[in-house]
């Protein structure tokens, strides 16, 4: 059975999700990364998608914050907030050996969303807010990445065929850090001041 996700009260099952990585110069710069020549861009599947925020028995877990999208027809239609759960230490093992990094990034229930919207005034005033237990961790938007999130679906599509539903995650801002059980998390979606969507998870222990 598939995983869904929520947009303008239905369920939509999407088929993947094309994640980019290296997408703000704050981020990069936080992680010691080179900045890219182009997107860097790798895939989640649908098993990884979960309404709720899970700790590991084993592994720490770290949160990256995204502005994400839906597609239909090959546009942008809807907006939400998602997060990128990465097994932190597991993606550098694997970068220093230059292997993907489907064992940090693609793991079951490492893809959180807010319900989506859809965008009725324009995707470049878009920006995103991350709150952790009240203070506010992440905040950037669409002006601050290095790819735009028109641009990324045209590169996408250059490769891989996105389908109706399909999720992209345009990449995260500095501010990442280990998830811990009992954390709060807030993320909100803005179009300029105008808050347009907002999600909630309380971080759970797994058992």
């Amino acid at each position: 059975m598939k995983n869904t996700i929520n947009f303008e009260g239905k369920k939509i099952y999407p088929s993947k999700i094309v994640c980019v990585g290296r997408n703000y110069v704050s981020h990069i710069k936080e992680l010691n990364n080179e900045i890219p020549v182009e997107p860097v861009i790798f895939i989640k599947p649908n098993s990884s998608i979960a309404n709720d925020i899970w700790t590991h028995e084993s592994d720490d877990i770290h949160y990256e914050s995204e502005i994400s999208f839906i597609v239909k027809c090959g546009e942008l239609i809807g907006v939400g907030f998602g997060i990128d759960l990465t097994k932190r230490k597991i993606q550098s093992k694997l970068k220093k050996k230059g292997l993907p990094w489907e064992r940090a990034k693609a793991f079951d229930r490492s893809a959180v969303f807010s319900n989506f919207v859809s965008i009725t005034e324009g995707i470049a005033n878009l920006r995103m807010e991350l709150y952790i237990n009240g203070q506010l961790k992440q905040d950037a938007g669409c002006n601050l990445m290095l790819n735009k999130p028109v641009s990324l679906a045209n590169e996408i599509r250059t490769f891989l065929s996105l389908e109706d539903g399909d999720i992209i995650m345009t990449g995260t801002p500095s501010g990442v850090g280990v998830i811990k059980d009992g954390d709060k998390f807030v993320g909100k979606i803005f179009s300029n001041s105008k808050l347009l969507v907002e999600g909630s998870w309380i971080v759970k222990r797994k058992i």
